[in-house]
């Protein structure tokens, strides 16, 4: 039938970006298809939730769902240097007491099924096991979509506007060649998960923790989920951490890394290795336009950030939302142009680099408690940050205080 081959909006890929603009759009009374490539559950990894998610998942309806889930409830992020000292915690409550200063660690492959769930129950027609095998455009506007089934069989739906949601591979991205890559964050991460390491208690149970390696090339991310279950991974750049081993094996770099790092070494001493090593190049990138005439980019479809401050999941959810409120809009003014869809990307893109300019402080060897020691009235400046709240001009007043730190620093005798 005819109408089956037309919709308002379509959706590639249903991961937290593409499932957060679909809702959205879906509860304004707009028809909207999403197309997934594969059937959820599936892996993935971005467990670690940061507190400003909290706004958007409100909106979502998800709320209710992640109070009632058994996910590990996360209170603060801690750092520990290369010696394997334990910075004071930043517990984001202190700063912002509110609800949405807890938030939690997730397993990707329920949270993300969970998320997309929530869309079909708002009234997003979701289609799993649907591969898009092209963006289809007419001239500089996007149309539509070809389709093909598991089954082999194809089909052409045509939209208003598509939003391309479809993850690192970001097809529209790559058919016009708008790919970005950041000429410094080029890292690569490798990691496992442990049964029964070591976990805090009280509100420190499901701290997110960053710890250096003793060398400095390095760092892991030690989280805490559900089931006893504790994710530990390294992330460095790729050229030292897989180029020039002796042994490239996963398991052998990965002991080589851990051996590195005093913070980690006694966390997983008595604890059980629970499944396979996972290695992924965490390349950042970013398109250089977020829409163009009919279509929109969110999520790892618009850009990658290292994955340091676990900013993954609040920049797509955000992404999402954004585009989502631009498409609403644009459909009601019968306006679907690249300066419509795209509007909100200067915000989204500031704030981005906000995130990223931390990150790239962190690599430069930025210590987190010199800085709290000698400004503790910017310790929630700071906080601010951390807990994803980046799209203000206000925490801007601590990177010149950074600046002066690291120029001091370089001014001392060697």
């Amino acid at each position: 039938m005819q109408n089956q081959d037309r919709t308002q909006v379509i959706v590639i890929g249903g991961g937290p970006g593409g499932s957060t603009a679909a809702t959205l759009i879906a509860q304004q009374g707009v028809r909207v298809q999403l197309f997934e490539r594969e059937h959820f559950p599936r892996f993935h990894i971005g467990e670690s939730l940061i507190p400003e998610t909290y706004w958007i998942l409100e909106r979502l309806k998800m709320l209710p769902k992640m109070k009632g889930s058994h996910y590990i409830k996360k209170y603060s992020v801690q750092f520990v240097s290369s010696s394997g000292r334990l910075s004071e915690p930043f517990y984001f409550v202190d700063h912002k007491p509110h609800d949405c200063s807890q938030t939690w660690q997730v397993r990707r492959s329920e949270f993300d099924q969970l998320m997309l769930e929530n869309a079909r129950e708002q009234g997003v027609d979701v289609h799993e096991g649907v591969r898009v095998l092209e963006v289809l455009f007419e001239g500089s506007r996007a149309v539509g979509v070809r389709l093909q089934k598991e089954a082999g069989h194809e089909r052409t739906v045509y939209a208003d506007v598509i939003v391309d949601a479809s993850g690192q591979s970001s097809m529209i991205m790559s058919r016009l060649g708008l790919r970005e890559w950041d000429p410094v964050l080029k890292k690569a991460a490798l990691w496992t998960y442990w049964k029964g390491a070591f976990r805090d208690t009280g509100r420190d149970e499901g701290a997110t923790v960053v710890i250096q390696t003793k060398s400095k090339k390095g760092w892991f991310w030690y989280i805490p989920l559900h089931d006893d279950i504790l994710s530990v991974g390294v992330v460095s750049a790729y050229d030292y951490l897989f180029k020039n081993r002796a042994d490239k094996d996963y398991e052998a770099i990965y002991f080589e890394e851990v051996a590195d790092c005093p913070g980690v070494q006694p966390r997983i001493a008595n604890a059980e290795r629970v499944s396979q090593f996972y290695a992924q190049k965490e390349y950042s990138y970013r398109s250089q336009r977020a829409a163009g005439d009919g279509w929109v980019l969110v999520g790892d479809a618009f850009g990658f950030l290292d994955p340091l401050y676990s900013s993954g999941v609040l920049l797509a959810l955000k992404s999402g939302q954004l585009a989502a409120d631009a498409v609403v809009e644009g459909l009601a003014k019968g306006d679907t142009t690249a300066a419509e869809l795209g509007k909100w990307e200067p915000g989204f893109v500031q704030g981005m680099d906000r995130m990223r300019r931390l990150v790239c402080e962190y690599y430069d060897g930025f210590n987190f408690g010199r800085f709290v020691k000698r400004h503790p009235e910017h310790k929630g400046t700071l906080t601010d940050l951390l807990i994803g709240d980046l799209f203000k001009d206000s925490v801007d007043e601590v990177f010149p205080l950074i600046d002066a730190m690291k120029a001091e620093g370089a001014e001392q005798p060697v």
